[in-house]
């Protein structure tokens, strides 16, 4: 399957982008007014930010240069002291600009 980028097919390829970002939204709000929020969901979805942030950082610290892997290693640290995922992103990310930067 292929679409066309001028013209129209550009503007086709972000509406069937807002509509599935739409409909996966939505539907994970829908499916999920099924589930009862007992102690074992909570505890899923708390551990769900970790998961994203691991799934994020892992191909960096392969792929990446020295920069990428400081970054991982700073974010690891500020999560593991501090147990709060945005302190440890904002560190890592901090990390990586000061590195590049010197």
């Amino acid at each position: 399957m292929s679409i066309e980028i001028s013209g129209f097919g550009t503007l086709y390829i972000i509406l069937i982008m807002a509509i599935v970002t739409l409909a996966t939204r939505w539907g994970g709000v829908f499916v999920m007014s099924f589930v009862p929020i007992n102690y074992r969901v909570q505890q899923f979805i708390s551990a769900m930010s970790g998961s994203v942030l691991v799934a994020v950082l892992t191909p960096m610290a392969i792929t990446g240069d020295n920069g990428a892997r400081l970054a991982l290693l700073t974010t690891a640290i500020v999560m593991l002291t501090l147990r709060k995922s945005l302190p440890a992103i904002a560190a890592g990310i901090l990390m990586a600009a000061l590195f590049r930067l010197l």
